[in-house]
């Protein structure tokens, strides 16, 4: 076998949450197809593209001036709590610490949205690793050493744990199609909480190199 092949076979899914990660935006890409509205397809591009950086690790890429505003505002509430980012400084340093502590690899399962001029609104189950020590109500709080050293949990804090839940999401654009922030929401009713073998555990390195080859499929010119 040559290189080239091994590398072509590599960045195939080999488990089943690899398979969820890599057709996470099949529905999107239904959508995109069907859009005759050259904004509100530019806008499903954008998401996608978007996300698809985000779990890559290329968080920068995101934030440029082509998909992002200079001054973006994220409101991010789960288990009771709220994370506020407000500002590129914020935002990019939440970005660069869940890159740091290999949590950036989030995937979502079936999604429903709406899409108008002003952006979009939906619907979506999302899915998470989350290390045992940093497990509490607020996975989207829980993202540096302190907080994960602060909480008292009843998981493992050697283990790894799925999280899937739905969460609620508003994503505003301005009319350049730029990002101007995410507004989510967590329907804290809808949380499963599964133990899982270290082995299943996506990286952000692994899931780089399954999403590359889907990155550029649509482009945000049209």
């Amino acid at each position: 076998m040559t290189a080239f092949a091994s590398t072509e076979q590599s960045a195939q899914p080999q488990t089943p949450y690899e398979h969820e990660l890599v057709h996470m935006f099949d529905d999107i890409d239904t959508l995109i197809e069907q859009e005759q509205n050259p904004t509100h397809r530019r806008i499903l591009v954008n998401y996608r593209r978007h996300g698809l950086l985000e779990v890559s690790g290329r968080y920068d890429e995101l934030l440029a001036e082509n998909m992002t505003v200079r001054h973006p505002h994220y409101r991010l509430f789960e288990g009771g709590q709220g994370v506020i980012l407000d500002g590129m400084d914020q935002v990019h340093e939440f970005y660069r610490t869940l890159a740091d502590i290999d949590m950036l690899v989030m995937w979502t399962g079936r999604q429903k949205m709406a899409v108008a001029d002003w952006g979009f609104a939906g619907e979506a189950e999302f899915n998470q690793f989350v290390p045992g020590k940093m497990l509490g109500d607020n996975v989207f709080a829980s993202i540096g050493d302190d907080a994960a050293e602060s909480s008292e949990s009843a998981y493992d804090p050697d283990a790894y744990y799925l999280v899937r839940r739905t969460l609620a999401f508003v994503w505003p654009y301005d009319e350049n199609v730029r990002m101007i922030g995410e507004h989510v929401y967590e329907d804290s009713a809808s949380k499963q909480i599964t133990k899982v073998d270290k082995a299943d555990v996506i990286t952000g390195d692994r899931a780089a190199e399954l999403l590359a080859p889907l990155i550029d499929k649509y482009s945000l010119e049209g």
